[in-house]
């Protein structure tokens, strides 16, 4: 095993998204957090999953630099961080990350939202603060925390960028995708794509009500039954 890495996955439990979701989407997410955690234990490399239990802080911020550090204080000086939203995520995007992490101060996964589906960090180059104080969950995070790099002179790697799931129209960018697709995560993502198609007249009449509710970056989002 390993004992310089360690993957976090800093996400929702799926109970939680059971509360607010219909039985479709419920299905949907606790499928892709499965997933997930398959993809992770196909690296071989050890890791840790912090849901809303083990999650301490006010903010998403606080939240997601004290679970860092948290790895960090048992005994890993480089974590790489994701979510359970990423359906073309593969261990292989995983086992690049740590490569270049071994070459650099900091690796990130560029989301199609403006955000990122993984991010890495030494902890010699992780300043828990200035981490903590970047716009998360919003479209703003990459400009900021790509400024903020650039000023400190800290060498980042990138991969390639993917679509994570924040919101109804980040289904046609993975489905439209080249990029290989679980066949049930496929199954659920068309299903689900009906089924907003068919309740489009009620979105255009409630426009408070909707599938999801905008949240980026990091973590599950949040879903609302219509």
């Amino acid at each position: 095993m390993n004992k310089k890495t360690a993957i976090l996955i800093f996400a929702n439990s799926a109970e939680k998204e059971l509360m607010s979701s219909s039985v479709a989407s419920a299905d949907f997410f606790e499928l892709l957090d499965s997933k997930t955690v398959k993809t992770v234990e196909k690296t071989g490399l050890p890791y840790f999953h912090y849901s809303e239990k083990e999650q301490i802080g006010n903010t998403f911020g606080e939240r997601f630099t004290n679970a860092i550090d948290a790895i960090y204080n048992k005994g890993f000086n480089q974590v790489i961080t994701l979510g359970n939203d990423i359906p073309h995520l593969t261990a292989n995007h995983i086992l690049k990350a740590k490569d270049k992490l071994n070459h650099s101060d900091v690796v990130l996964g560029p989301s199609t939202d403006g955000g990122f589906y993984l991010m890495g960090f030494k902890q010699t180059h992780f300043n828990t603060t200035k981490i903590q104080n970047l716009p998360w969950q919003t479209k703003q995070l990459r400009h900021c925390l790509n400024a903020e790099l650039q000023q400190q002179q800290i060498k980042t790697a990138y991969l390639e960028t993917l679509s994570d799931i924040d919101d109804a129209s980040d289904f046609e960018l993975i489905l439209e995708s080249f990029k290989p697709l679980d066949f049930k995560i496929k199954k659920l993502l068309l299903k689900l794509r009906k089924a907003i198609q068919t309740n489009s007249s009620f979105t255009a009449v409630f426009h408070d009500k909707s599938i999801f509710k905008k949240h980026h970056n990091k973590g599950s989002p949040i879903l609302l039954h219509i």
